[in-house]
């Protein structure tokens, strides 16, 4: 019974560090991308209102294979440490998490400096996805799966 209360207070910790840490990674990439990410998701138009024409499929995108990406290092480094003990094991999710929000940060600047355009302001562009933003989405998902190689 001790190892079942044990491993369920583990999995309480693991998820509440893991939340806590895309909430980061969320916010991370609000502050990348021009206005607030939020607005864009929903389809809030220049007078307040909710509107189906105002949100940003590019947005979705993008914030979708950035929480993936992030999501996939947490649980690397939960799966590979999660035997070891608690402290330990929470360390090294932390800080593989900081690092794949911060390499996903860096290389997200990097597309934008390699493409023409502006990036944050073409992924938040309400409309159709366009093809900036797949490649946004995509080197997200690739650094999501470069770190967690890393750390297997």
């Amino acid at each position: 019974m001790t190892d079942l209360i044990n491993a369920l207070l583990h999995a309480v910790a693991y998820a509440l560090v893991g939340g806590a840490m895309l909430v980061v990674a969320y916010y991370v990439l609000d502050l990348a991308t021009p206005g607030h990410l939020g607005t864009h998701l929903r389809g809030v138009d220049e007078n307040g209102n909710e509107s189906v024409h105002a949100h940003s499929k590019g947005a979705a995108v993008v914030t979708s294979a950035w929480l993936v990406s992030n999501a996939a290092v947490l649980f690397t480094a939960i799966w590979t440490n999660g035997a070891t003990s608690l402290g330990w094991a929470l360390g090294w999710t932390v800080s593989f998490g900081v690092v794949g929000i911060a390499l996903n940060t860096l290389m997200f600047f990097a597309v934008e400096a390699m493409t023409p355009g502006n990036l944050r302001q073409i992924v938040t562009e309400p409309g159709p996805v366009r093809p900036l933003a797949h490649v946004a989405a995509a080197v997200a998902l690739s650094v999501g799966a470069i770190v967690c190689a890393s750390i297997a």
